[in-house]
């Protein structure tokens, strides 16, 4: 259920951005992707699956666009400074 899947860590994400993570909760998730409890939970098998799961997306969208920054036609001093300030980097 890939689209399920995307669809879950968005909603996981943008319920992070309000909220601190322990004020998460996993029914508010599944209602924000519209999809039950009991497929986040059988995607991600607990809170704790989803929050590994998340951290891994955006861990993989910054290291992609460390990847787009350092294969850049851009002077090797741009693509340096791009790399020490992380707000440079497409995302």
């Amino acid at each position: 259920m890939p689209a399920a899947r995307e669809s879950l860590l968005e909603a996981a994400g943008a319920a992070l951005a309000a909220r601190p993570w322990p004020a998460v909760r996993m029914v508010d998730v599944a209602a924000a992707a519209g999809v039950s409890r009991q497929t986040l939970y059988n995607e991600f098998g607990g809170k704790q699956g989803l929050g590994r799961a998340l951290v891994r997306r955006e861990t993989d969208r910054y290291l992609d666009g460390v990847d787009r920054a350092l294969d850049s036609p851009a002077p090797p001093a741009e693509r340096l400074a791009a790399l020490a300030d992380p707000s440079l980097i497409p995302i």
